[in-house]
């Protein structure tokens, strides 16, 4: 029962710090721009292919692969912020047509590019890792590493530095951020394009654990949307408690039952949030 117990909780821990990635980026763009960022799993498809070409195909080193990934990914969130998304910052709705459309868009190119294929990744490590009668792949533990490494990175990057500081001000509130120097038009660019490479790195490291194709990103993107649902739409804080959440329920109804019944319990938890609490978990 121990074993069982330790099993549950690390293949938690796992998924839910990859969802994590995914809503931190997604709530971080929604709360700078009041944008819902429905592309948002494209970018994760898009980090996907990148390590695909880089490690796959030219053979560079994994680890290498996944940074230029994620950093290639977190450019072009900017640019489509500069590009797309910029005249529609605080019109939640014609800002969520353009990302729909947008991601539509995304999928088709891959889709044109690379076909419908499922391609795979080489696998970093291989083997397994043993704790008493616990079995878990290495490579799940490399992505859980260099998750909680990047969640760190994250957190000191928004706590310590300046600029995070100014993101953090026009979350809360930007006209107030105005008022004390901060420029909103410098900090939309960067708050998308950090929110972007958040996506970036998730994709890249789950590149080789899944397989990559066109259409990967939905569900990761589906996943997160859960997330930032059950720990509030904006609040960073709420994207970590809300993808611990997550993992840790998933874990536990797919080992001890089935995927099918994990995946309603995701929704049903979505449902009892939103009618005991519909700002979420730690919204406002």
């Amino acid at each position: 029962m121990i074993e069982l117990g330790i099993k549950i909780l690390i293949n938690g821990l796992t998924s839910g710090l990859v969802y994590i990635l995914m809503a931190l980026g997604f709530t971080l763009i929604f709360g700078i721009m009041r944008v819902v960022n429905f592309a948002h799993g494209e970018l994760y498809m898009i980090s996907a292919f990148i390590v695909l070409v880089l490690a796959g195909t030219l053979g560079w080193n994994y680890y290498l692969a996944v940074l230029v990934a994620a950093i290639a990914v977190g450019f072009f969130g900017a640019a489509l912020e500069r590009i797309f998304f910029r005249r529609f910052v605080g019109r939640e709705l014609n800002g969520m047509i353009m990302a729909i459309a947008l991601s539509m868009t995304l999928q088709a190119a891959a889709f044109i590019i690379f076909g419908t294929e499922e391609h795979s990744v080489p696998r970093p490590v291989s083997g397994v890792f043993r704790l008493g009668d616990v079995i878990v792949p290495r490579d799940r533990l490399v992505v859980g590493v260099f998750a909680v490494v990047i969640l760190g990175a994250f957190y000191a990057f928004m706590r310590f530095t300046k600029t995070g500081l100014a993101m953090r001000a026009v979350v809360q509130d930007e006209e107030i951020a105005s008022m004390l120097g901060v420029r909103p038009r410098l900090i939309h660019p960067l708050g998308f394009g950090l929110g972007a490479m958040l996506a970036g790195f998730a994709g890249a490291l789950m590149a080789p654990i899944y397989t990559v194709y066109p259409y990967v990103g939905s569900q990761p993107m589906l996943k997160a949307f859960i997330v930032v649902i059950l720990g509030g739409l904006g609040s960073i804080p709420g994207a970590v408690l809300g993808g611990v959440v997550l993992g840790l329920s998933e874990s536990v109804f797919a080992t001890l039952i089935n995927t099918t019944v994990a995946t309603m319990v995701s929704f049903g938890l979505v449902v009892v949030i939103l009618l005991l609490k519909p700002t979420g978990l730690m919204g406002r």
